[in-house]
């Protein structure tokens, strides 16, 4: 497993949000550098956003995810055009950063 996932679920429906474009950035000098980009599978993942040998160096990243496309293709209206969050990684452990959406409303936290 990589040691970055992520879940995307749709509760408006309580289901996963497929199709989700995802960025990951990584913060250097003040400057956000695309480090890798995917699109979720039906059940809401990337399995693949990093290598499995891929370790994180320490330091402040950013995931963006692409929730108005996610929603115009459901011709549904959205507050948020994108969510991005911005976390640290301290430690060669697992992290885990899921996001409950929904077209007003968006909650996240350090997953498992």
């Amino acid at each position: 497993m990589s040691q970055l996932t992520t879940h995307i679920l749709d509760t408006t429906k309580g289901k996963p949000a497929s199709g989700v474009t995802i960025t990951l950035f990584q913060q250097e000098d003040n400057e956000w550098k695309q480090m890798a980009q995917g699109t979720t599978n039906a059940d809401g993942r990337i399995p693949d956003l990093l290598h499995k040998d891929v370790q994180l160096a320490f330091g402040a990243y950013k995931m963006k995810f692409e929730t108005a496309t996610y929603f115009g293709l459901q011709s549904i209206q959205t507050f948020y055009p994108y969510v991005e969050i911005v976390f640290s990684i301290t430690t060669n452990e697992h992290y885990h950063i899921p996001l409950l959406l929904n077209p007003y409303g968006y909650s996240t936290y350090r997953g498992s």
